[in-house]
């Protein structure tokens, strides 16, 4: 394909390895950053020592904190900033497109996973929002199992890119996918974005069972019976309980709740060992999305009626209303269930 202008806000962890993939695939890449001094190593050293020290930048990436530069003749803006800044980096990109008078919106995609606080929207449809007075935003999510620190290091990952706009989505998948880069297409955006956020709350709680010192067996049941509630949830939001057997979901779960490079993962970890909430969050450096999104599924499963025990466990921890203890005391004195009990409601989708 034809070399695209690609602009990716936000150059955390995620934001760099993505950038760094579009550039080995020959586009031409923008990295911003809202911070001129991270702007500024970067330039100097070509590393990003805060989030990925082992990782020299391909030189053919442009850093700088100039969102009107990074915008420049864009042909897809891709967000990678944490959920709680989108609709402000969003108001940004538009108030700077409504200046250099754009009459056609570049494709618009995120890699972010989180749902808005108090609002409880989706990122796709916080940046539809947003774009509105604009034009119709052509929104695509790129997720799934994908540690930035292993993506750098060129180890095999496979990923989703889902939207309603079939020409968008099949535009993601062909400036990303290389050798070791492989993406696959849904229609499915509700089940996938719900997916890649709601299983962060999950992996705080497989990494807060390891920290308070059990063992696979307890892990095993949590991401188990943790992804029949996602399921749920998706389901009951308008998703394809399909999408919750395939990448965005089993996939993402499995490496978000079982490995080290998950920070989510060893934020939970951490509680379980003891440590307060807050501590945990200011000693981690970067955003655990987790600790958001454990609140705004628990608000949203109390809105929608859906049964959602572990989220609602976990979000008591948070909270500081349980110990973790006791809210695994209450777990397990739960009432007695079948397991296909919840598959029995799906069978009339199917």
């Amino acid at each position: 394909m034809t070399s695209k202008n690609i602009a990716v806000l936000g150059a955390g962890s995620w934001g760099t390895a993505l950038a760094m993939v579009l550039a080995e695939n020959g586009h031409q890449v923008t990295l911003w950053t809202h911070n001129p001094e991270q702007a500024r190593e970067i330039q100097t050293t070509g590393k990003n020592d805060h989030y990925l020290p082992d990782l020299v930048l391909p030189k053919n990436i442009i850093v700088t904190n100039d969102m009107a530069l990074a915008l420049d003749q864009a042909d897809l803006i891709n967000f990678v900033v944490p959920t709680k800044a989108i609709r402000q980096v969003a108001s940004q990109v538009v108030t700077i497109l409504q200046e250099k008078n754009v009459h056609e919106l570049p494709v618009i995609m995120h890699a972010a996973k989180g749902l808005e606080q108090s609002t409880h929207l989706r990122i796709s449809e916080i940046l539809t929002e947003v774009f509105q007075p604009i034009g119709q935003a052509r929104v695509v999510v790129l997720s799934g199992p994908s540690h930035a620190e292993e993506v750098v290091k060129h180890d095999i990952t496979t990923i989703t890119a889902a939207s309603i706009d079939d020409e968008a989505c099949h535009l993601v998948q062909e400036v990303f996918m290389n050798d070791y880069f492989r993406v696959y297409t849904n229609p499915d955006i509700i089940g996938v974005e719900l997916a890649g956020s709601l299983k962060n709350i999950i992996a705080l709680g497989a990494g807060a069972l390891v920290g308070a010192g059990y063992g696979d067996n307890a892990k095993a049941a949590l991401i188990t019976r943790g992804l029949a509630e996602i399921t749920r949830l998706g389901v009951a939001m308008g998703a394809d309980p399909l999408t919750f057997m395939g990448l965005s979901a089993v996939g993402d779960l499995i490496v978000t709740a079982t490995s080290v490079h998950s920070r989510n993962w060893r934020a939970g970890q951490q509680v379980g060992q003891g440590q307060a909430v807050k501590d945990v969050e200011d000693q981690m450096g970067m955003v655990v999305e987790g600790f958001a999104t454990a609140v705004s599924a628990y608000e949203l499963a109390q809105e929608e009626g859906v049964d959602m025990p572990i989220t609602q466990a976990i979000y008591k921890v948070i909270q500081g209303e349980s110990s973790i203890q006791d809210v695994i005391t209450a777990l397990m004195a739960r009432e007695r269930k079948g397991e296909l009990q919840f598959e029995d409601d799906l069978k009339d989708i199917f």
